[in-house]
């Protein structure tokens, strides 16, 4: 088995003895969000995993390259815009699977078993608490209000968090309503849309902006290290279709070599036993609705999210990109 040097680094869970069963996983998450969750698997089951980490875009095109002979078993990476790519590139195939159909709940699956959330991760307004009441928030709509003039931050629309948010908009409220809330949004941006959520929420911080859009765990990172940070959790839309979720999660490759060991790994990260590990080393919500998110997270309260299937992000996602580059949002 060989992978190509240099261009992503790759590391092997554990020395493997001759004959044992493995696993070969693709990540776009990095190796310390992943490694303490394949090393459980491995001292649970024996399965040995070994995996590859890389932005989504480099993986999907090595598993393209590879075709047939790909070592890959699973890809496992974030958001469902791009799991649906990978699925509509012919690199997924779908499994059955009643374990993972219990654990994970329908609208954070693909409907034809091609992948599975892991994880959920909610992409909710912030806003300055030296500058907002809470009171004065209501929803992603309303951002678009001109009350919000020169006081809006956002992250770039070149990132598919906001693709699939602006998707799942467009299912809600159709193509022209959607577009003229963004270009609300764009007519009320207090600077140039940022490459990131931290800088985003920093530059809220230090009063740059008093709104913006981000997800939950990059607040949680800054939090950590500064608990003072004048920044608060507000989740928009309760009373309408609710807050924006995503997923982080995987699907077994099309040409995958140990399809077997692959769904068992898929489940096993599914389970209660995992799902706690795998949720809080990143600050994201269980996909498991039997598990409990980590005290930290439960802090910032409960919401009602949107329960749309979030492969919708990645069917309208092209859409979203044009409505967004129609509007001005760069």
């Amino acid at each position: 088995m060989k992978f190509r040097p240099l261009l992503l680094a790759t590391v092997l869970a554990a020395a493997l003895p001759a004959l044992a069963e493995e696993v070969t996983v693709y990540s776009a998450r990095i190796e310390a969000l992943i490694k303490p969750l394949f090393d459980a698997f491995t001292r649970d089951t024996g399965v040995q995993v070994r995996f590859v980490t890389g932005q989504e875009g480099p993986l999907m095109e090595r598993l393209k390259a590879e075709g047939a002979n790909t070592p890959a078993d699973i890809l496992l990476t974030v958001d469902a815009g791009n799991l649906w790519q990978a699925e509509q590139q012919g690199l997924l195939k779908p499994i059955k699977s009643a374990l993972l159909d219990a654990n994970v709940p329908p609208h954070l699956r693909d409907p034809a078993g091609a992948w599975y959330g892991l994880s959920v991760r909610a992409r909710t307004v912030f806003f300055n608490k030296n500058r907002v009441k809470p009171g004065e928030l209501s929803t992603y709509e309303d951002l678009a209000s001109p009350k919000w003039k020169n006081r809006l931050c956002l992250r770039t629309s070149k990132k598919v968090y906001n693709q699939s948010l602006v998707g799942t908009m467009i299912v809600r409220l159709g193509e022209a309503k959607t577009e003229q809330v963004v270009r609300g949004w764009v007519a009320n941006l207090a600077a140039d849309p940022f490459s990131d959520d931290t800088m985003m929420l920093k530059a809220m911080a230090a009063g740059q902006c008093d709104v913006g859009i981000a997800n939950t765990y990059y607040f949680g990172r800054l939090v950590d290290k500064d608990p003072k940070l004048p920044i608060g959790v507000f989740w928009p839309n309760q009373q309408t279709s609710g807050v924006h979720v995503n997923i982080s999660g995987a699907g077994v490759t099309r040409h995958a070599k140990n399809e077997k060991g692959a769904v068992k790994l898929l489940e096993w990260l599914s389970s209660e036993k995992a799902q706690r590990l795998y949720a809080d080393q990143n600050m994201e919500y269980p996909v498991n609705p039997r598990v409990q998110p980590d005290p930290k997270v439960a802090a910032w309260g409960d919401f009602k999210h949107d329960y749309i299937n979030v492969a919708k992000a990645g069917e309208l996602q092209a859409a979203a990109v044009k409505l967004m580059d129609r509007a001005g949002y760069r």
